[in-house]
């Protein structure tokens, strides 16, 4: 059975590019530039880009195309006893796109809102009390959530439509689905420059201040946004590419993919802060202090607040809504996809569109645990765990695979011999000793500092939930590795 195939390498890119630039594009990157010295952020952020961003995308890109299979296969034809790592990467995204999909749900029922701009009056007890109804604490689960639930139920029906005929249906939609957001962002920035303070807004978001570089936190920060942003460890980059002819170029789509995603960052801080500076003239909030709100604080409590503020805030609400939503179907789409060709790859008698069924349906199962009035806190500890463990671990892991078990100068033959634009030695140097040294210090210090302050003080049951999203994936991954190796020894 043929293998399938992107429509055309624009497509691919679309596809590429819609499945790293996410959420965190919006409500992450801004808010580390204006909290970590502002323009002087972009230095170790650029720096990060280019010696773990796109050396590591590269890899993923590469190894996915030269091995035409999702990840557990590419790993596995790699050496046969390490599909395990494909595995891991792949139960990680399965717990991530699992809650990722009740933040689209929420951006679903603000979509409805926008038209009455509800939460005018009160943004913070419009998003917590009336939209997640959110209890006092983890342990007061509270019931389902009714209007979550349903629009959860939504976000998957449109997921379903999305993949359910592999790339000739992701295909059609990135074609609208990636541009759409930057056009929005673009409609967004044009309506900030007109409000008065923007120009505050872009001197905080922007304004160096050349100390904060001294700050190992500040490089710590950088590097993690990067290796989350592009959606390195999850597999899917490595799927996505495996859909693409052999001899097409993967350097230079790889430094494609990479720039386009930083770029829309940088676009999105310009939006943000814009917006922001206005709201800082409006109201008595400090600009400083509507600046270090990040994640859901950001897109669901002050931007809201910010649009309500402007003429016609009911347009501009759904344009941001919109956009959120475009923004993270791409992604959710791009790891269910991947979730599905594990199993394409194996049995390939299965039709997508029933694999594609059961993927959403478990995945919608998944997550019905955030639909619960608790479910914003269950989502900010698995949130934490997955991203922060497994997603590094997979990074160290493949770089130790490739650069000491097959060989990186290998693989950046086989890269070479497909792309115009070549690699050099320096590549091999990245991916055997500076990214795992990069990705290893992120990881200790994450593990330190949860173990001598635990996460936002959540009980330790909570977090021992958070815990087994790490445990219980890398557990598997190890568990794997050895029955495989037994398997080999018999077979000699």
């Amino acid at each position: 059975m043929a293998r399938q195939k992107w429509a055309s390498r624009t497509v691919f890119i679309l596809a590429a590019v819609g499945s790293a630039v996410g959420l965190g594009n919006v409500w992450r990157f801004p808010y580390l530039a204006a909290r970590h010295g502002g323009g002087a952020f972009l230095v170790p952020y650029l720096i990060a880009l280019l010696i773990v961003g796109i050396p590591l995308l590269t890899l993923e890109i590469g190894l996915g195309q030269t091995k035409q299979r999702g990840a557990i296969g590419s790993f596995r034809r790699v050496t046969s006893n390490f599909g395990g790592l494909g595995v891991l990467a792949l139960l990680s995204a399965f717990l991530i796109v699992s809650y990722y999909a009740v933040v689209m749900a929420w951006s679903v029922i603000y979509f409805f809102a926008s038209f009455g701009v509800n939460w005018a009056d009160n943004s913070e007890g419009y998003f917590f009390e009336e939209v997640l109804q959110v209890t006092d604490s983890v342990g007061e689960i509270g019931g389902l959530n009714l209007p979550i639930f349903f629009a959860l139920i939504l976000v998957w029906v449109l997921t379903y439509f999305c993949v359910w005929q592999g790339t000739q249906s992701v295909g059609k939609v990135v074609l609208f689905s990636v541009p759409l957001p930057v056009i929005l962002l673009v409609a967004l920035l044009i309506r900030a420059v007109t409000l008065d303070g923007f120009l505050d807004g872009w001197a905080l978001y922007l304004m160096p201040e050349w100390e904060a570089m001294l700050d190992p936190e500040v490089w710590t920060a950088a590097f993690a946004q990067i290796f989350f942003t592009l959606t390195l460890g999850f597999g899917a980059m490595i799927t996505y590419a495996s859909y693409r002819d052999t001899g097409e170029d993967i350097v230079q789509d790889s430094w494609i993919t990479a720039l386009l995603n930083s770029g829309v960052s940088l676009f999105a801080g310009f939006v943000v802060f814009g917006v922001l500076g206005y709201m800082a003239t409006q109201t008595d909030v400090p600009l400083e202090e509507l600046a270090q709100e990040s994640g859901p604080g950001l897109a669901f409590v002050v931007f809201p607040e910010a649009l309500s503020l402007m003429p016609l805030p009911w347009l501009f609400s759904l344009f941001f809504f919109i956009m959120l939503f475009t923004l993270g179907i791409d992604s959710a789409f791009s790891l269910v996809e991947a979730v599905i060709a594990a199993f394409t790859d194996r049995y390939e008698d299965l039709k997508i569109p029933k694999v594609a069924f059961a993927v959403c349906l478990v995945g919608f199962l998944a997550g019905i645990l955030y639909t619960t009035r608790a479910g914003l806190y269950f989502l900010d500890i698995m949130d934490h765990f997955v991203t922060n463990y497994n997603l590094v671990l997979v990074g160290i892991c493949q770089c130790l695979l490739i650069g000491w078990i097959y060989g990186a100068e290998k693989l950046r033959r086989e890269i070479n011999e497909a792309s115009n634009w070549t690699l050099g030695k320096w590549w091999n140097w990245m991916i055997k000793y500076v990214i795992v040294i990069v990705l290893a210090i992120l990881l200790a210090t994450q593990f330190h500092n949860d173990l001598t302050s635990p996460y936002e003080d959540y009980p330790a049951w909570a977090l021992g939930i958070g815990w087994l999203g790490v445990i219980i994936p890398f557990g598997i991954f190890i568990g794997l590795i050895i029955k495989d190796k037994k398997e080999l020894k018999e077979e000699k």
